[in-house]
């Protein structure tokens, strides 16, 4: 299914179309009269900024209110942005974070019109379906559903979770899109969000990734991807994915109801420890964003389950019992191309050898800066903000002495001031994603340490870096002593400069042997300083920005 061919087919719900209309426009409006002009006036400012909270959670609460109405990408918007605590206010985001649990259900009728008219007669794939939902999104409903049995002698056969799209859907979402379009060229006019946010292209993504949700096959195909990946795992379950019951707006996955992420009463109750939860969590993320580059990109809590290991003979005295985390609901994912990883993993590696230059470097290229932003100026800050912050914990980072910031806002009022930041377009979901997973592991966990899971895969990434210097560059020098003639050496040098040469190397050389230790060692003191990594600028001038819009 592509946006193309859908816009062409697709006439638009004009009742529909200028409601959304309206209630942006009215909110625009609000925000340039009161937020511009009024605090512009001496009289009002003071009163424009002290309701400025009061003011935003009214407006989340009314566009709450109308995404429940409406359904459709209102309810996915909401759901959205009710994620990204990083870059909205909290007035905002938490009265949007109903809207995980409030989607109303469709007409069981309804779907069931839905599912006949994709399989046909319903009764030659499954033995029952209920009609009562399991779960209601946005864009489809999940109802349970027993396969026909293979024994003749059975009544049911095997369990299945039956996601059936909802009635008019396509055409909800053109609508809503189309609408949303305009909205997000009226923002553009605005210079602030213009210099550093491509709402439109931004818009386009979140469009994209919409249309993909809608297409059940390749939901599917999403499905067995991840089952590859972990086909090996003892620890990650992916349901199975049963095609021959599936459509493009049908899908039948493995029934694979466990305890829900966020229910630490069921845990406690089947005796799994939240924290090992919480463990298992980041480091499935961690895996799929830095070495798959594929990454579930839902990940709230109706999407992912806890299973105890009844596979595994267990007792009580043996300690906390073993689990599967579960995922489901394959619809939006996300892909991290290789330039954008590969800036990712230097990132990290800058951040570990206090490379302001080259942390910066990979920054700029991964988007994060306007295209007149002082980048010399950012690596000083970049030096100086490392420094201030080596070795610390995350909690003396989320909690900063009041003094200390008032200090380091003097010091980088001119940066903070101009904020030459911008929002990637690519960074959208998983930005989104890694704020959602920091939210549920915290709730795990709340002493955990995010920054001990980059310190892991950051020495991980110094050792891969390490290999391949060596396999390419070191090598030549450890080689050249042995060389015994001009001639060698110039044929070596020949194959090195022509990409020809192919080192191989044995496990059990002491040159080996002495370059692991010697790399062991600086790695664990060069991890032992860090405390934190890709965000570690960015929060810092996040909780600055904040400080200032205090201050004024």
């Amino acid at each position: 299914m592509t946006t193309e061919h859908t816009t062409t087919t697709t006439r638009i719900d004009n009742g529909r179309y200028r409601q959304i209309l309206r209630f942006f426009g009215g909110m625009i409006a609000h925000f340039i009269l009161w937020d511009i002009v009024g605090g512009r006036i001496p009289l009002l400012r003071h009163w424009v900024r002290r309701s400025r909270s009061h003011r935003f959670r009214q407006w989340a609460r009314r566009f709450r209110q109308m995404a429940i109405h409406m359904g459709g990408v209102m309810i996915k918007l909401g759901q959205f942005l009710s994620a990204r605590v990083d870059v909205l206010p909290p007035e905002i985001t938490d009265e949007l974070m109903g809207l995980q649990d409030e989607v109303p259900p469709e007409d069981p009728q309804r779907i069931l019109a839905v599912l006949r008219q994709e399989l046909g007669d319903v009764n030659a794939y499954f033995a029952h379906v209920e009609e009562a939902p399991v779960a209601a999104a946005s864009l489809g409903q999940v109802h349970r559903a027993w396969l026909l049995p293979s024994d003749p002698v059975a009544e049911l056969g095997q369990a299945v979770m039956v996601k059936v799209q909802r009635p008019f859907i396509e055409h909800i979402v053109h609508t809503d899109l189309t609408a949303l379009r305009v909205v997000a060229r009226w923002i553009m006019r605005y210079g602030p969000i213009r210099r550093r946010a491509n709402v439109p292209a931004l818009m386009e993504e979140f469009a994209e990734t919409l249309w993909q949700e809608l297409d059940y096959e390749a939901e599917a195909e999403h499905a067995e991807r991840f089952a590859e990946m972990y086909a090996n795992s003892d620890q990650v379950y992916i349901p199975a994915v049963y095609r021959q019951h599936s459509t493009g707006r049908v899908i039948v996955l493995e029934d694979v109801t466990g305890i829900k992420i966020t229910d630490l009463e069921g845990m406690q109750a089947a005796q799994i420890d939240p924290v090992t939860v919480a463990d298992v969590v980041l480091r499935t993320y961690f895996d799929q964003i830095f070495k798959e580059g594929f990454f579930h990109a839902d990940p709230h809590p109706g999407n992912l389950f806890v299973r105890p290991r009844e596979d595994l003979p267990w007792q009580p005295e043996d300690g906390p019992r073993p689990f599967w985390l579960v995922f489901v609901d394959f619809g939006m994912v996300g892909r991290v191309p290789d330039m954008m990883l590969e800036n990712l993993r230097q990132v990290l590696v800058s951040v570990t050898q206090r490379d302001a230059r080259r942390l910066t470097e990979a920054y700029d290229n991964l988007g994060f800066f306007l295209p007149e932003a002082d980048l010399e100026r950012i690596i000083e800050v970049q030096s100086i903000v490392l420094n201030r912050i080596w070795g610390r914990k995350l909690l003396e980072l989320a909690r900063p002495d009041p003094e200390e910031m008032q200090e380091m806002w003097q010091e980088f009022r001119d940066v903070l001031f101009g904020f030459p930041f911008q929002i990637p377009q690519n960074f959208i979901y998983l930005g989104r994603a890694m704020g959602m997973v920091s939210g549920l592991v915290s709730q795990l966990n709340p002493e955990i340490n995010p920054w001990y899971y980059i310190e892991l895969y950051g020495e991980e990434l110094l050792q891969e870096q390490v290999v391949r210097e060596f396999t390419l560059e070191t090598a030549v020098d450890l080689l050249r002593p042995y060389l015994s003639t001009p001639a060698q050496l110039r044929r070596l040098l020949d194959l090195v400069e022509n990409g020809r040469l192919r080192v191989k190397t044995s496990p059990d050389r002491e040159t080996m042997r002495r370059l692991e230790r010697l790399e062991r060692r600086l790695t664990w003191l060069n991890w032992s300083l860090l405390s934190a990594a890709s965000l570690i600028s960015i929060t810092l001038w996040r909780l600055f920005n904040r400080e200032n819009d205090k201050k004024e």
